[in-house]
């Protein structure tokens, strides 16, 4: 069963691609037809580049690795914020710090740096110094928290990158390039699909579309998790059967081999 239809998307008005004279020629298998002066996508492929993008983020859910969603555009920070957070993923929604990739113990250091402030505030440390010194801390803190806040427990690179708008975070696809890093993104028909790993060809601009696509891949997302917590259930359930049989075994051992009583 697919995680999208055509209808839906329709509805969201993910079919809408930009002015046909600013369109990446490159994205011509991915749309339908012009229509006053702007260009159609076709959404048939995109129920298709869904599932397709879907099932493989399942998959890197199912073994437990993370995927960084990306999306600085004001119509997506919110509802990429939300969905990301609803299946326990990092997010980047401000400004793309750079090097977040290419550089990461860099960012790792500025992390660690919000992590110590943290205590320090905590345990009354900071207590001690002027009002001025204080709140300079506090702002310090709070400029960290909101570039690097969600992604404070990303100990290691993420596994994958879903990207909103391939046009705009073109940084965060370039570093994700260089390290062989999978991106998937949605891709409007003004952008280079080229370099996207996992294309999804739909309008970026309109929350209602980014929304559609995003409930389709997290809800992939989300199975995966719990396919994952099941087979650990179902792990952890195996190992202590085994152990109650080889108790068993060595119990019967034991007594097979105790002197009988005259």
């Amino acid at each position: 069963m697919a995680r999208t239809n055509f209808d839906s998307l329709l509805s969201a008005g993910a079919h809408f691609g930009h002015l046909k004279r600013k369109w990446n020629p490159a994205m011509a298998p991915y749309i339908f037809m012009e229509r006053n002066g702007i260009h159609i996508i076709d959404l048939h492929k995109t129920v298709a580049k869904v599932d397709q993008a879907a099932d493989a983020l399942k998959q890197i859910a199912k073994s437990g690795k993370r995927i960084l969603f990306v999306a600085t555009k004001k119509q997506a920070k919110d509802v990429v914020a939300e969905k990301a957070a609803s299946v326990g993923m990092p997010y980047v929604i401000e400004r793309w710090p750079g090097g977040m990739l290419t550089n990461f113990p860099t960012i790792r250091k500025a992390v660690k740096k919000m992590a110590n402030i943290d205590k320090l505030l905590s345990d009354g440390t900071y207590d001690k110094l002027s009002k001025r010194e204080n709140l300079q801390i506090r702002r310090k803190r709070a400029k960290l928290e909101k570039n690097l806040g969600s992604i404070a427990d990303l100990t290691r690179l993420p596994s994958a990158l879903f990207v909103i708008d391939v046009m705009k975070e073109h940084i965060a696809v370039s570093e994700a390039n260089r390290l062989g890093i999978p991106v998937f993104a949605i891709v409007d028909t003004n952008s280079d699909p080229r370099n996207i790993d996992f294309v999804i060809p739909a309008n970026d601009d309109a929350t209602k579309s980014i929304e559609m696509i995003l409930d389709a891949v997290c809800g992939a997302i989300n199975e995966g998790l719990e396919e994952r917590k099941a087979e650990k259930v179902d792990m952890e359930a195996a190992g202590e059967t085994k152990a109650a049989e080889k108790a068993e075994k060595v119990e019967a051992s034991e007594e097979a081999e105790a002197p009988v009583a005259e």
